[in-house]
């Protein structure tokens, strides 16, 4: 996912969780140890929070961090016991899959046009 992407997307996902809980912008900021214009600012998808201040983002509105970032169960092992997603795949998938987290989407669709080139039967 695009940087400014999940910007905005962590912004949205703080608001709609925050006005389901019936909170304004200030108590969440002084939950978080924000000033209420910085949290505003996360909220528009103007800015980034640190890691931590993700944390206690996390904590204040009750949501899991995974839901804040968009990351779905077969994006991530959901504990520190289970596999990692791509576990159960051969090395050559696993180096592949994790050359491709570092692709662009116009790189990934690129390489999709390649590999149904390749799955199609070969004229004879």
């Amino acid at each position: 996912m695009e940087h400014g992407h999940l910007q905005k997307s962590l912004g949205d996902i703080c608001r709609t969780v925050r006005e389901r809980l019936g909170l304004t912008q200030a108590q969440v900021a002084k939950q978080t140890d924000l000033v209420p214009e910085v949290y505003g600012r996360i909220e528009r998808g103007g800015m980034m929070p640190s890691v931590p201040t993700l944390r206690k983002l996390a904590l204040a509105l009750g949501i899991s961090a995974d839901v804040l970032l968009e990351l779905s169960r077969t994006d991530v092992a959901t504990t520190l016991a289970a596999p990692t997603p791509e576990g159960s795949l051969s090395p050559e998938l696993r180096q592949l899959v994790r050359m491709l987290r570092g692709w662009s989407p116009g790189e990934v669709k690129r390489l999709m046009r390649v590999a149904k080139v390749l799955e199609s039967p070969a004229e004879e």
